[in-house]
C-alpha cells in the first residue's frame, strides 16, 4: 500500500470535509510506516464485534468510530476490559446508546475492537506543525509525567536517530526507561525509531498538522501504540 495508501487516506478525509482522521485511518497510517500499533478490527454490528473479539483475543476494548467525534471518552465512546462475548454484546449496545444520548447528531461508522494492551510504563510521541518553526516533534513519559510534570522534550524536524535518543535522554523520567533501581531497562530503541518515523511523516505529508500517539506502552522488548490521533492542515495550506 505504501505512500499511495497514505495519500489516499488523507485525500479521502479531505473529500469528506473532515479536519481529522478516524482512528482506524490514523492506525492504518501507523501500520504502513511500521509503527507498533495495536491490532484492530472495525465492527458494524454486535455480531461482528463478538467475532472480532474472538479473533483478536480477550480482553478487548471497544471504541466508537465517528467523523463527528474527536474525543471519544467525552461521550462514553470507549469501554475497556471486556472479557467475554456477553460482555462485548452488552458493551456494544451501551457504547452506541452513550454516544446517541450525549451527541445525538453524531454519525456512527462502526466500533473499533482491539485487544487490551498489557499495561506498563506509558510514553507519548507527538508533533505539531508550528507556524514559525515548521514541524516540531515531542517525546515524553505519559500519564502523570506529561499531565502534571510536563516532562517532555522537543525537536524541529527532520529528527535523526541520534536526535531521537537524545530527546529520550533529556526527559527527567529517563532513568525509569533505562532501568533505575534494579528494574530491567525498557526498549528505548523502538521509542527512538518511533520518534524518527513520526518526524518522517511530518516531513513527507504537509497534510498532517498534528499527530498524537498516546499512550504508548513500552516493554522490555517492543512497544504498543494504544491510541493514534491525526489532525489535518486546512485544505490549501500545504495540502
Amino acid at each position: 500500500m505504501g505512500e499511495n495508501g497514505i495519500r489516499q487516506i488523507l485525500l479521502n478525509a479531505y473529500s469528506q470535509g473532515r479536519k481529522f482522521l478516524l482512528e482506524p485511518e490514523a492506525k492504518r497510517i501507523c501500520e504502513i510506516v511500521g509503527l507498533p500499533v495495536s491490532r484492530w478490527i472495525v465492527a458494524k454490528t454486535q455480531e461482528e464485534a463478538i467475532e472480532a473479539a474472538e479473533k483478536l483475543g480477550y480482553p478487548v476494548v471497544l471504541k466508537v468510530v465517528s467523523p463527528d467525534i474527536l474525543h471519544k471518552s467525552d461521550v462514553g465512546g470507549v469501554i475497556l476490559n471486556l472479557g467475554s462475548p456477553s460482555q462485548v454484546k452488552e458493551a456494544y449496545n451501551q457504547l452506541i446508546n452513550n454516544v446517541k444520548n450525549r451527541k445525538p447528531d453524531a454519525r456512527i461508522e462502526g466500533v473499533l475492537v482491539e485487544p487490551m494492551a498489557e499495561k506498563n510504563i506509558e510514553v507519548i510521541v507527538g508533533g505539531i506543525r508550528d507556524p514559525q518553526f515548521g514541524p516540531v516533534v515531542m517525546f515524553g513519559l505519559g500519564g502523570i509525567f506529561v499531565e502534571i510534570l510536563k516532562d517532555v522534550s522537543f525537536r524541529i524536524t527532520p529528527v535523526t536517530l541520534d536526535d531521537a535518543y537524545q530527546m529520550i535522554k533529556e526527559v527527567k523520567g529517563y532513568p525509569i526507561l533505562a532501568g533505575a533501581r534494579g528494574q530491567k531497562p525498557l526498549d528505548i530503541e523502538i521509542l527512538a525509531q518511533t520518534i524518527v518515523k513520526v518526524s518522517d511523516l511530518f516531513e513527507r505529508y504537509s497534510e498532517i498538522d498534528q499527530l498524537d500517539l498516546n499512550p504508548i506502552f513500552v516493554y522490555e522488548r517492543g512497544a504498543k501504540i494504544v491510541d493514534a490521533r491525526i489532525l489535518l492542515t486546512p485544505r490549501g495550506e500545504g495540502a
